[in-house]
């Protein structure tokens, strides 16, 4: 049975670090977050979760085991209701039905995992700082093939049983996806995931290599495609035709992780130093900070992406989602013109060393 701390405004609040399994069945991340000194952390990532629904009583146990997936859904509803989105987990799928100016949107939360045989992304082992990557087309390369199994999935779930539900047929639906796929996902940003979706594909590594060229940043390039180590091309560019019409958005987020609570929870006391940076208008120059979490400024929102689709056949206003450094990619005129609204003001990376 898992701990209830208190209970607030007829909110049960669970308590998600009183250990409910076997220590040798914890998930190296949430082992990693016992020790004293992530107790602020702690408390907070319980407050995110006041009022969450834990509709098959296996919440707690799934988190300690597996991590990831529960975290990110924990994030999502504390980001939907920073949002003031009104939030139903009545429904045992899909995971949330949020609500904002009479407007429902259907939200499937996943994942993504590393492939069979690759290193997990919380692998510490003794070459970890030596492998921090210096270039990103591998790294990006990776996360382009796990974003796109992880969609397409998902859409096939949709097309097989979601969409058949009362509460589902003629909604928007969102799949929200948060990647840990690989070591240093944190650092993809949108790189990968805007090329899944509009074949765009932000070239850091041409610009890493030749600065003098590029003085406004590196080029975007079309792919077309992306290649497997078996050598099957996935296509890239799933939003640039109706083929995908049931998904109206994807939500993403790489810099959701353990350190957005140490970013956060660390006001008043706790040695936590915070390393990010930042997208800072007006054209978007690429900021290093470097800061103690007491100084350090920065909102549960922040990281967020909503990637539209021109093509869906329930399109969601982008005034639902809108929110300051929270960007937003959606069709403009009627060239469909990608608009990347808050794209030159906004998180790119962040990471907390605790002290």
């Amino acid at each position: 049975m898992y701990s209830l701390s208190h209970v607030n405004g007829g909110c049960v609040k669970i308590d998600f670090f009183n250990p409910v399994i076997d220590s040798k069945e914890y998930h190296p991340n949430f082992e990693r977050l016992l020790p004293d000194k992530y107790i602020n952390a702690r408390r907070l990532f319980n407050d995110w979760a006041s009022g969450f629904s834990d509709r098959d009583g296996k919440l707690v146990k799934e988190f300690q085991s597996t991590f990831n997936s529960t975290f990110w859904e924990v994030y999502l509803y504390a980001a939907f209701k920073e949002m003031d989105f009104k939030i139903d987990l009545s429904n045992a799928a899909p995971d949330f039905l949020i609500n904002k100016c009479c407007a429902d949107i259907i939200i499937e939360a996943t994942i993504c995992n590393s492939a069979l045989g690759k290193v997990p992304e919380w692998d510490r082992t003794d070459d970890y700082q030596r492998s921090i990557p210096k270039r990103f087309w591998e790294l990006n390369k990776e996360a382009m093939i796990r974003i796109n199994n992880s969609i397409i999935s998902k859409v096939k779930k949709y097309e097989k049983s979601y969409r058949k539900l009362s509460h589902v047929k003629g909604k928007p639906f969102v799949i929200a996806l948060a990647p840990f796929e690989q070591r240093f996902f944190n650092l993809q940003n949108d790189r990968p995931i805007r090329a899944v979706l509009y074949d765009e594909y932000v070239n850091e590594d041409i610009a890493l290599d030749h600065p003098e060229l590029y003085p406004d940043g590196p080029p975007t390039e079309n792919l077309g495609f992306v290649e497997k180590g078996n050598g099957a091309e996935i296509p890239l560019g799933i939003f640039n035709d109706n083929q995908y019409e049931c998904l109206s958005a994807v939500i993403f987020n790489n810099a959701a992780t353990f350190s957005k609570l140490q970013a956060l929870a660390n006001k008043k006391g706790g040695k936590v130093m915070i390393s990010s940076t930042w997208s800072t208008p007006p054209d978007g120059k690429v900021k290093h900070i470097e800061k103690w979490s007491s100084d350090y400024e920065e909102k549960i929102t922040d990281g967020l992406m909503i990637f539209h689709n021109p093509f869906a056949k329930n399109k969601i206003e982008p005034e639902l989602f809108r929110a300051e450094r929270v960007c937003q990619v959606y069709p403009g005129d009627e060239d469909w013109t990608l608009i990347f609204e808050n794209y030159e003001d906004r998180l790119l990376t962040r990471t907390a060393y605790t002290f």
